[in-house]
């Protein structure tokens, strides 16, 4: 495969972005991560004791993966920044995704709220991947603003129902050059490899393998699934027809 996935200032081999909630426990969520192939692993900040006993996952994870903080569970611009600070100042890093939810039935972007939030943290010197929705107006705003990448849902978060828009998607990609991740919604390995094949840098999932039958499994099908959307989107599909067209040459065929 090509070159990895740059970010910012740093280059990833695995285009495949992963959660640490929600899991059977702790040892699954290790080995399925570890699985996936992943490098970059998302946390909550707002829903992890940083500071309490016991080893949390911030510990389990700091030494093997680049930690990206998420603002999960913000309904406020001034919310999520005060989060992305407090992570900043416990993980020790500039790098947050920043989710600002406008419901909690649809789990949908607040488009106003993020706009806001995005500056500001911009502003800030963060690194800043925002959940946005599928909206190629929104997507080039937060370009715009100085975000470093930006993560359309392919459809409601933990829904598994894909890419309900790959029409949006195509046009996101093709307006905004800086790296274009999907995030929510995907399922099962094949949603993973169309959102590839349709030109995006990388996905971000956590249901669909934390919530599997065997999660272990379902990661290692991410990752290659992943691995083959990139690799199919780098040879180039062949053009869709109408009627057959044999593969085969017709110069040189006996006929009766």
């Amino acid at each position: 495969m090509s070159n990895g996935l740059t970010i910012a200032d740093k280059t990833f081999s695995s285009r495949l972005f992963i959660g640490s909630s929600g899991y059977p426990n702790q040892q699954v969520m290790m080995d399925a991560i570890a699985a996936s192939g992943a490098e970059v692993v998302t946390v909550a900040i707002r829903r992890i004791n940083i500071h309490g006993g016991g080893e949390n996952v911030i510990e389990l994870l700091a030494e093997d993966y680049h930690l990206l903080p998420n603002t999960a569970g913000c309904y406020t611009a001034r919310d999520a920044v005060l989060t992305a600070q407090l992570a900043r100042e416990a993980i020790e890093t500039d790098w947050i995704k920043l989710e600002v939810i406008g419901d909690e039935e649809t789990l949908f972007p607040d488009v106003e709220h993020l706009l806001a939030a995005a500056d500001e943290l911009v502003k800030d010197g963060f690194i800043v991947l925002p959940y946005c929705n599928d909206d190629p107006i929104t997507c080039r705003k937060l370009a715009d603003i100085g975000c470093a990448a930006v993560m359309p849902l392919g459809a409601p978060i933990g829904s598994g129902m894909g890419l309900r828009n790959p029409y949006n998607i195509e046009i996101i990609r093709d307006q905004v050059s800086i790296p274009v991740i999907v995030d929510a919604g995907i399922g099962t390995a094949s949603d993973a490899a169309i959102a590839l094949e349709l030109g995006c840098d990388g996905i971000l999932l956590n249901t669909a393998i934390a919530k599997a039958r065997d999660p272990i499994k379902m990661a290692e099908a991410m990752g290659k699934g992943v691995q083959a959307g990139r690799l199919a989107f780098e040879a180039g599909r062949i053009p869709r027809k109408l009627y057959a067209e044999a593969s085969s040459p017709q110069a040189g065929i006996v006929r009766a």
